[in-house]
């Protein structure tokens, strides 16, 4: 029979099962104060606040652990084994990494309830952030109802899988100079994808880690709506270092997408800024502001949060039209107002992960001028 108890129990350092005597708990408390001392750079903030510390246990004088990072964090690692070497009784820490091979940065855009242009929003921040001269995969993990394969142009091309040192792993597909994986891609046509528990699980993990990327600067993870099995399995089982939260202004949505902060806020990551969909249209006349859905729901989550309102993004039927032509808007027309805010969000996100290469680009413009 299926375990029906909380899936988020082994995930956090403070709901490890209990330990059986005082020694091995006053030890786990020590294991945890050391990882607290490891700080995360870009986010500035500790590796067990963010999640990135998983399955902690402590066993007689041992330690056990999986330390869920990205390709650039590997550092991290060592920070770890150095800081636990310092417990005076711990023989050996077993630090398991859990990566992605070759993705830097794994962002989760996620929604309280469906309809509010998750997908779209996921496929227009590929494009936007391509544009930034970044390596961008966006995997939808829609399992429902997989759309991105549509709304990139894909329709029901092949996928092929290959073998690799590793194993055999998919091979994605490409499309505007983004890398794409979907179960949409996998399945016949018309056809509802009825799957359950076990049967999901693998997968949703499946296409978390036999899918061949190859380098990317961003993996984009297109969550399915709401908080059930495959919302719980791909956080669970993704390095993923901070979400995006899409909503539309009216308090429903917002209702909705709280529910998800507290999925997200069990097992420690971050929410790194909310994106108001369909926030006005625009009218044809004199150009002001129409607030169909009401207004004010993206910043009061934004608030709530202390996180930022990324972008507000206007209703635009050339939305709809690039998403059924497999043409997103961000790439079809530049000057548009719904792409100039993709651009703006695009900008916000590489400015925190990349302020490396940023930062070099900006200083041969320099020097060459």
């Amino acid at each position: 029979m299926p375990s029906h108890s909380s899936p988020f129990r082994q995930s956090l350092p403070k709901e490890s099962p209990a330990p059986a005597d005082p020694i091995t708990e006053a030890r786990l408390q020590e294991v945890i104060h050391c990882l607290k001392q490891v700080i995360e750079p870009t986010l500035n903030s500790d590796i067990v606040r963010l999640g990135m510390v998983r399955n902690l246990r402590v066993v007689d004088d041992y330690v056990y652990l999986r330390l869920y990072i990205g390709q650039h964090q590997a550092t991290l690692q060592t920070e770890v084994n150095t800081i636990l070497s310092t417990l005076a009784w711990c023989k050996k820490a077993y630090v398991q990494p859990c990566t992605i091979p070759g993705v830097k940065i794994t962002l989760a855009i996620s929604s309280g309830k469906g309809g509010v242009g998750k997908s779209t929003t996921s496929v227009n921040l590929a494009i936007a952030l391509s544009l930034q001269g970044a390596k961008v995969g966006l995997l939808d993990a829609d399992v429902y109802g997989p759309n991105i394969p549509q709304m990139m142009g894909l329709g029901q091309a092949d996928v092929k899988a290959i073998d690799t040192p590793q194993g055999q792993k998919f091979l994605p597909l490409e499309a505007h100079g983004i890398k794409v994986m979907s179960v949409g891609l996998l399945a016949e046509p018309d056809h509802p994808l009825a799957w359950r528990g076990p049967v999901l699980h693998k997968i949703v993990t499946q296409f978390i880690h036999d899918v061949e990327w190859g380098e990317l600067d961003y993996l984009l993870i297109d969550l399915p709506p709401g908080t059930g099995d495959a919302q719980i399995t791909i956080v669970q089982e993704s390095p993923i270092c901070g979400v995006l939260l899409v909503t539309t202004p009216q308090q429903v949505a917002i209702a909705d997408v709280r529910r998800s902060i507290h999925m997200f806020r069990r097992v420690g990551i971050p929410v790194l800024g909310v994106i108001e969909n369909m926030s006005y249209l625009l009218c044809g006349h004199c150009g002001e502001p129409i607030p169909i859905f009401g207004s004010g729901g993206g910043q009061q989550l934004s608030d709530e949060l202390q996180a930022p309102l990324l972008g507000q993004v206007p209703i635009e039927p050339q939305i709809c039209s690039g998403g059924d032509t497999g043409q997103p808007i961000t790439l079809e027309d530049s000057s548009s107002i719904v792409s100039q805010v993709f651009v703006q969000i695009a900008t916000s996100i590489d400015a925190t992960f990349r302020p490396a290469p940023r930062l070099e680009r900006q200083l041969e413009t320099a020097l060459t001028a």
